[in-house]
């Protein structure tokens, strides 16, 4: 995958923000997306990383420009609900994959691991918590109820340059809790309903 254009001086990786697409050879291209469930068609170069896609094209601020080298995972967002480093993955990869943004959590910042974030006054500068939190959920999904040793090895690639790891990991407890708390007050299944829960 080449980030820069040919011809221009090679500086560093992610400097997109640097030097936008002018070769000829970069041709746009319309690539089909699902952004937090909604269907979206972006017209960009084949490999530019879904991160610019993300946050130039469509607007959406919330994932992060780190390090633009898959060192810090402050850009992580979900496809199909695996973690994945934006920075590094070009739109042409993604294909039907859904991709989640930090976004599509909530509307109004009230899912579980938000308000854990809040509850325990997480960030300092903020500036890594959204690739912290997509961390956790897609962590969350799969281990509802992390050991300190897992958190760590879940969060071990994500960064922060302020040092809340202590509070990080509370906030994962907190926020297995919470889910937990609300797991619990769904609905139950209703008869006759094929087995799938009716959401209020």
């Amino acid at each position: 995958m080449r980030l820069i254009p040919a011809g221009l001086p090679a500086v560093s990786p992610g400097s997109w923000m640097v030097y936008p697409y002018t070769d000829p050879e970069f041709k746009a291209m319309p690539y089909k997306l699902t952004v937090n469930g909604r269907a979206t068609t972006v017209d960009v170069p084949a490999d530019m990383p879904l991160l610019w896609v993300l946050r130039d094209t469509l607007n959406l601020h919330g994932t992060k420009f780190g390090c633009g080298i898959g060192q810090c995972r402050a850009c992580t967002v979900h496809l199909n609900g695996l973690p994945v480093q934006a920075c590094l993955t070009p739109i042409s990869t993604v294909g039907d994959k859904h991709v989640t943004t930090i976004e599509g959590l909530s509307e109004d910042g009230t899912h579980p691991v938000q308000i854990a974030w809040q509850d325990l006054d997480v960030p300092q500068c903020g500036y890594c918590q959204a690739g912290q939190i997509m961390s956790t959920v897609a962590l969350l999904a799969k281990t509802p109820k992390p050991t300190d040793q897992q958190i760590d090895a879940a969060l071990n690639g994500n960064l922060c340059r302020c040092g809340t790891y202590l509070r990080i990991r509370k906030a994962v407890h907190h926020a297995a809790e919470l889910t937990s708390v609300a797991s619990n007050k769904k609905p139950a299944t209703a008869s006759g309903s094929g087995g799938q829960n009716q959401r209020q």
